[in-house]
């Protein structure tokens, strides 16, 4: 895999141009085509933009890091005039009227978007078996998962066809994909990027961030994309910044905080090794490691379900068979029509995840299930604040074990599920996460996770890059 900075160097020294790059990862996304890992490949879109990058960087007129470099996008973002599908069958056909924020934000930096991403449905689920597309093949082990819901971005930028690529995460859908393919993956604070144009599944969970084949890299492709929107009232004020200023300062001086509740029972006993050997190099490299506690972690999986479910029901009412998206041929009667188009168009996680949520906000159940899941929240919340107190950045496994064998998502659900066990927390507290190999374990890589306090990105990137120079 070639890195943003290495491309660039060969733009710069002029060895290769930006439609020689754009063609080379139109090529290979041809040659990968078993891993099944994009839904829709922009050609001559992809094509005529690279010639336009070539032309500035002719004229002088170069518009930074990420101009001429390909990229591929999660097909749950919206891009004018492209297929925004999803990976469900009932925006089958679907073209994107107007262009997400984030996305917007990177044709506007110059990257060169080649194509949309294959992933779970809706982003519901955690292997990439859900897609109306197929599943993405992981391309270390196609006998196992690459993870979801953003697989297909993370086998994208683990298979070398693009060197950084968007997903989005709700409960770890960057994190846990990044994870099972050996590549790094950030999702950043709630708020720091714009929502705009992003399909929702669950809108105070989901947080748009990048996959790399480096912590740089990332961090390259974060400074893109962040910064406050008026699309989106929930994108923070803050000032966009350089995240790569701090790479290369180390741990130094750092507290790591390790909490006894992710390294005890479920944990996997070869990559729990690989995790504390990484902490140990940390520690010679002046780290100080110190135990912390999240005593009501043990209901995360519980109350993330709740939520996100809940809102998802909410959110995916709008796909009714009148507006747009599919319509069953079927109907003969308005009832027929919502009935029909919904029960055909969705999959059948997709139909599990809304009737969960439609059940947890009825009438008789509100109050106890979505109510007591939002104080659980809190209380997750400030289990984390409590952490920080004492501690710069957080260790933990970012899965319980290798990725999964594939067809689990049909023969034991709840063991894809709590296959999130280590993420989901971050999305109901709003925290930065950041995934790196870590070590090796049964021949497939191990991530590690760093969590961070709220908008100390950077920071958080440069334990990363750290422990990224320490695996080597």
């Amino acid at each position: 895999m070639q890195t943003i900075q290495e491309l660039q160097a060969q733009l710069a020294n002029g060895s290769t141009t930006a439609e020689k790059l754009a063609q080379a990862s139109l090529e290979k996304i041809e040659s990968t085509k078993n891993l099944n890992a994009y839904i829709s490949v922009l050609n001559d879109r992809a094509l005529e933009r690279a010639k336009e990058s070539d032309k500035r960087r002719a004229e002088g007129k170069s518009l930074g890091a990420l101009d001429g470099i390909p990229v591929a996008v999660k097909d749950n973002m919206c891009l004018t005039g492209t297929r925004t599908t999803a990976a469900s069958k009932i925006l089958d056909n679907f073209v994107a009227p107007y262009t997400a924020t984030a996305l917007e934000k990177l044709e506007a930096a110059g990257a060169i978007i080649v194509g949309k991403t294959n992933m779970d449905e809706f982003a519901m689920g955690s292997s990439n078996e859900t897609s109306y597309y197929g599943p993405v093949k992981n391309p270390l082990d196609e006998s196992r998962v690459p993870g979801g819901s953003s697989g297909g971005s993370a086998v994208a930028v683990a298979s070398g066809t693009v060197p950084c690529a968007l997903g989005s995460d709700t409960g770890g859908s960057i994190r846990q994909p990044a994870a099972c393919t050996g590549v790094v993956g950030l999702k950043p604070t709630y708020g720091r990027v714009s929502r705009y144009g992003l399909l929702a599944y669950a809108s105070s969970l989901d947080q748009i961030g990048p996959f790399g084949a480096t912590v740089r890299d990332c961090a390259t492709l974060l400074g893109a994309i962040c910064g406050i929107d008026p699309h989106d009232n929930t994108t923070s004020t803050r000032p966009t910044e350089d995240f790569t200023a701090k790479l290369g300062t180390g741990v130094k001086g750092k507290v790591i905080g390790v909490p006894k509740e992710y390294f005890g029972e479920g944990l996997d006993a070869e990559c729990k090794a690989a995790i504390e050997n990484m902490l140990k190099k940390m520690e010679a490299e002046g780290a100080t490691i110190k135990e912390v506690s999240l005593p009501h972690i043990s209901y995360a999986v519980s109350s993330y379900y709740i939520i996100a479910t809940a809102e998802a029901s909410s959110n995916l009412s709008r796909y009714d068979g009148v507006r747009y998206g599919y319509r069953s041929a079927e109907a003969r009667k308005l009832f027929d029509l919502y009935a029909k188009s919904r029960s055909e168009g969705f999959g059948k996680e997709v139909q599990r995840r809304i009737l969960l949520g439609s059940y947890v906000l009825s009438a008789g159940f509100y109050d106890a299930y979505y109510v007591q899941a939002q104080k659980v929240r809190r209380l997750i919340t400030d289990d984390f604040t409590e952490a920080f107190k004492t501690c710069d950045v957080i260790a933990s496994p970012t899965m319980p074990g290798l990725p999964l064998k594939c067809g689990m998502n049909e023969s034991d659900p709840m063991a894809v599920y709590l296959s999130d066990i280590y993420t989901v927390s971050l999305n109901l507290a709003g925290l930065p996460g950041v995934s790196v190999p870590c070590g090796m374990a049964g021949g497939l890589p191990v991530g590690l996770q760093w969590i961070g306090k709220p908008f100390q990105e950077a920071d958080l990137l440069a334990v990363a890059e750290a422990t990224e120079k320490l695996a080597k």
